[in-house]
């Protein structure tokens, strides 16, 4: 009887060398990297305000037979749609992450001067030119979604060798693409809160119902990566510590202290700043140390020391590295969208894409002071040069969506929605599909072009998913 194979993932080590002991790109680079990606949403709005008839119908009943050859129809109409979204949003992200990726500058403005031509003509020939057409609301979701859906492509992009190295995460300090991940969803998530909406009711019930996913998730995916032998990179959160587990921690601490959105932003400072004191004074040394003892907490020391209290040289410390950065978004969420302001009101304006951009700026030469003088941007020890710099780019990411309000008729996109309406869902099914690619090939040994296309069926794959779903009413929301 022929032996079983002893590990569903033989080349393990292979892989995890291959995203170990990087160091990361320039923030030039990385700023024009991610500017690739607000352009080609905004091409989307602009394009599709040009055409009224790429449009999805997403309500057709199936119930009775008279509606059977409509819902047929606006079927094939969705389906087209969420082609027409991917090549223009999917597409550009792909090749510009991948092998473009050294012409990502004048790529990018490129790209740029392509939308303001397009928008200049569309604004010109409008008889309508007012600002303030979208909902705040609209333009978050946007936001939200375009961090999805880069956070879906770089976990696959990365494992193959079109990906270049310096935008996969880094060792030690450093910054590359892939580092904005946690820091952007815990961002993204912070804005929008309930707590930078002003809502501050305590209930135990609510914010268990929250957590719970975020905890089981983190649980489903520590047995399945070991049941499969998975590759693991364990300098990025610690050996049993993953991104979920983060999140919910983020959402634990926020649930138990309450706090009201105009002091959050003192607060988070107060902390990050504790916490930078503290890797200057020798916590950075233990953290970037690859020994570890037998206890859970040195096994994911990383993990646990960007969030929660731990055990260092015999004192009980609190050092919330993303939960610091968690309530700074929560306060810039607040004083930027909803002080003084209910949801219905919420309306853009000229003022507030201002105060956007203004803070992004202020931000990124902070991040480049902090990254000279204090420490460098360290991902893996969620430090204050990483705190601002994610803070920065999340705002130049919105920023850039906002300048889809003044352009007349403007729509967001088909995929948008559909991934807008399942964000959690998606992420999942990319996480999926990204484990069964990686088991199926060796996608160290993929050369260029078959690379490619696996990444461009991946992704189409995973819209075309999302975007059906969507059609049919489908929702998988846990809270």
């Amino acid at each position: 009887m022929a032996s079983l194979p002893k590990s569903f993932n033989p080349d393990k080590q292979l892989k995890e060398q291959f995203v170990s002991n990087l160091t990361g790109s320039t923030f030039i680079q990385i700023f024009f990297v991610l500017a690739v990606v607000p352009i080609s949403i905004l091409l989307r709005h602009c394009i599709r305000s040009c055409r009224p008839i790429d449009h999805c119908v997403t309500e057709t009943s199936l119930k009775k037979d008279d509606n059977l050859l409509v819902a047929s129809k606006s079927l094939w109409a969705c389906i087209v749609t969420i082609a027409v979204d991917f090549v223009i949003i999917f597409l550009p992200m792909i090749l510009f992450f991948t092998i473009l990726a050294k012409w990502a500058i004048p790529g990018s403005i490129l790209l740029f001067f392509l939308f303001f031509s397009i928008a200049t003509k569309r604004f010109f020939s409008s008889s309508n030119s007012e600002e303030g057409l979208h909902s705040l609301r609209t333009i978050i979701s946007s936001y939200r979604v375009t961090t999805m859906i880069m956070t879906c492509l770089c976990i696959l992009a990365v494992d193959f060798r079109i990906f270049p190295r310096e935008n996969a995460k880094t060792e030690t300090y450093g910054t590359g693409l892939m580092d904005l991940g946690v820091g952007s969803f815990v961002v993204a998530n912070a804005i929008v809160s309930r707590q930078a909406r002003n809502v501050l009711s305590m209930n135990w019930k609510l914010a268990l119902k929250s957590i719970s996913p975020l905890i089981i998730l983190g649980f489903g995916r520590l047995v399945t990566t070991s049941g499969v032998d998975y590759q693991v990179h364990v300098g990025e959160y610690g050996v049993h510590w993953n991104f979920f587990f983060s999140l919910a921690g983020v959402s634990i601490l926020t649930s138990i202290t309450n706090i009201p959105p105009k002091y959050c932003g003192i607060l988070g400072s107060i902390i990050l700043i504790g916490y930078q004191c503290w890797l200057n004074y020798g916590l950075n040394v233990y953290l970037l140390s690859n020994e570890r003892g037998p206890d859970i907490i040195s096994q994911n020391k990383e993990g646990i020391f960007s969030l929660f209290d731990a055990k260092f040289d015999d004192a009980r410390l609190l050092f919330p590295g993303y939960w610091g950065m968690y309530l700074l978004g929560v306060y810039l969420g607040y004083s930027l969208f909803f002080r003084n302001r209910s949801d219905a009101m919420l309306r853009s304006n000229t003022a507030t894409f201002v105060r956007v951009w203004l803070i992004s700026l202020l931000l990124w030469l902070l991040t480049v002071l902090l990254d000279r003088y204090v420490e460098r941007v360290s991902r893996r020890m969620c430090n204050l040069a990483y705190v601002t710099w994610v803070l920065a780019l999340n705002l130049q990411l919105l920023g850039g969506l906002m300048i889809s309000d003044y352009i007349p008729g403007s729509k967001i996109s088909s995929l948008e929605v559909a991934f807008d309406r399942n964000l959690l869902a998606s992420f999942l099914l990319a996480n999926v599909l990204t484990g069964l690619v990686n088991l199926s090939i060796n996608t160290l040994f993929v050369s260029s072009t078959p690379a490619l296309l696996i990444l461009i069926v991946y992704a189409l794959t995973l819209s075309m998913i999302v975007g059906i779903a969507d059609f049919y009413g489908l929702r998988l929301k846990f809270w």
